[in-house]
């Protein structure tokens, strides 16, 4: 039996380069920007909005789950604050702080109010100069120069890996993500924003 539990983002181009390229990098920070507008990517879906939803969450786990994937060292999530629209019940943005009980500098920030186009960046800081990954992991620059990337796909590349996974009879379940989702809600300390309407 095969269990895959994964998040698309994971399969952008650039996050298996990261990943190798980090592995034997000394990270001293890590700064997430990961924003868009709701009304675009989720018009008139009041689901978002319901207890029990993800609010930022949905699209912030995306980053979430790039982060997981690439950090040489595991993080552990110390603080948020989570801004709520007055008429809402999950969150419309949130900031987010992080540690590896080692002194690394790692921050998120996820906002759906984001106007004139997408941010979706990760960048980071090492001895060795910095990595940035951008368009939601689909373009890598290391020291500030762009890599040459193969791109399939992320989802082709999702369903090969499913694929070889069901063929050597493997699983494939990360939860970290989730964890950090997850404290995020119990550590938050939660803001009162104006109300939010479609």
């Amino acid at each position: 039996m095969t269990l895959f539990a994964t998040w698309h983002s994971r399969h952008a181009a650039g996050v298996v380069p990261a990943r190798d390229w980090l592995a034997d990098k000394h990270v001293t920070r890590i700064r997430i920007d990961w924003k868009e507008d709701v009304r675009k990517w989720h018009p008139g879906q009041d689901w978002i909005w319901e207890p029990g939803g993800l609010g930022v969450f949905d699209p912030g786990i995306n980053a979430l789950s790039i982060l997981t994937a690439i950090c040489p060292v595991p993080l552990h999530l110390t603080a948020a604050d989570l801004t709520f629209p007055a008429n809402r019940d999950t969150p419309i943005a949130a900031d987010l702080t992080f540690t590896d009980g080692a002194g690394i500098d790692a921050t998120a920030g996820f906002d759906w109010r984001q106007q004139g186009g997408e941010i979706w960046e990760i960048a980071v800081e090492t001895e060795a100069g910095p990595l940035r990954l951008t368009e939601g992991g689909s373009r890598l620059f290391l020291d500030g120069a762009e890599q040459d990337l193969t791109e399939p796909g992320e989802y082709p590349d999702l369903y090969r890996h499913f694929a070889t996974l069901v063929a050597q009879g493997q699983s494939d379940v990360d939860s970290s993500p989730l964890i950090h989702v997850a404290d995020a809600f119990m550590l938050g300390r939660r803001i009162a924003d104006d109300p939010f309407h479609d």
